[in-house]
């Protein structure tokens, strides 16, 4: 018999049906979840980041969840260096680790290795974020496309996470980002094997957009509005912060600092019409870096029979239900 792999991945655009999935899955084999969600980290942003839920949480072990306060910062590096650890953990307890999510920096980091480029510069930070607030991301793009046009090509106008970065680096070390990133494919030290990832990939990106139009209503129907302002209400908070720069929260955020807390139905109209941009821009980055693993095992999540398919790839990967 082959040996059980001691970790799967469960990969996929915002909104393709991850969760739902990966609870089918605890529910039939002996597995833990590692969440691989850049803010999944932090505690008290539950509704506008889809957490799981008490009871999904009670019925199988996650780990990577409500570790940090929003106030902190939690990077590529450290989610490699916990899902390493945890890996180990599960496996000694006689488990598969089931790593579940959409911060594909996170996946890459772990399946290819992480480039060594420069640390991050906070006061080079606050003159890039500085120059944004006066003339706006787009220019400060127009300025990336001067010093590195291969990563600017890359990055929508309004990418201020990664359109900062590169521009930190550029100024830092002299060099385009693009000249530290090596281009491999798999780290043969990772613990999770390109083989072993599984990935959820509309035929019809119209399905993807109607779901993530669908879970943002949900999202404001639920009070996602009330947590933006107990954020917002605690006073150390801000955009510069990456908890805050997660998709719905950063739009939500500026529409209240520039209107007050209490919005409108017109303003609330804008939310969604920005939210949901926002969040079709990152399922296409998403999906972008999923087409680039050519040993993922692709599975059409707006196929009638995609949970069916799903069970039937674990059973593959793992051997029969217990």
């Amino acid at each position: 018999m082959k040996p059980i792999p001691r970790c799967i991945a469960l990969a996929g655009p915002t909104a393709s049906g991850k969760s739902a999935a990966s609870m089918a899955i605890a529910q039939r084999w002996p597995v833990e979840i590692i969440s691989v969600d850049s803010a999944l980290v932090y505690c008290g942003m539950d509704i506008g980041s889809a957490k799981p839920s008490a009871a999904e949480r009670a019925l199988v072990p996650h780990h990577l969840i409500d570790i940090l306060d929003p106030l902190q910062s939690y990077n590529a590096a450290d989610f490699v260096r916990d899902t390493l650890r945890l890996v180990d953990e599960i496996a000694a307890r006689g488990r598969t680790a089931l790593l579940v999510g959409g911060t594909m920096l996170y996946f890459k980091a772990l399946l290819v290795g992480l480039d060594d480029m420069p640390q991050a510069d906070a006061a080079v930070r606050e003159r890039i974020e500085a120059r944004a607030r006066e003339h706006g991301w787009p220019a400060l793009h127009a300025e990336l496309a001067r010093l590195d046009p291969t990563t600017a090509a890359r990055l929508p106008p309004n990418d201020a996470q990664r359109i900062q970065r590169a521009l930190e680096v550029v100024e830092v070390s002299g060099r385009p980002i693009s000249s530290f990133q090596t281009g491999r494919t798999h780290n043969p030290a990772s613990p999770l094997a390109p083989e072993h990832l599984i990935s959820l990939e509309p035929h019809d990106r119209a399905w993807l957009h109607a779901r993530i139009a669908q879970r943002f209503d949900d999202m404001l129907a639920a009070g996602f509005l009330d947590e933006v302002r107990t954020l917002r209400a605690r006073g150390d908070l801000s955009t510069e912060l990456p908890s805050m720069r997660c998709v719905g929260y950063r739009q939500a955020w500026d529409l209240m600092a520039a209107h007050g807390d209490a919005l409108t139905p017109e303003l609330l109209d804008d939310l969604r019409t920005l939210g949901t941009a926002a969040t079709r821009q990152l399922g296409k980055r998403q999906l972008t870096w999923l087409r680039s693993m050519p040993q993922r095992r692709v599975i059409a999540c707006d196929a009638p029979d995609a949970l069916v398919q799903v069970l039937h790839t674990v059973e593959h990967l793992l051997g029969p239900p217990a």
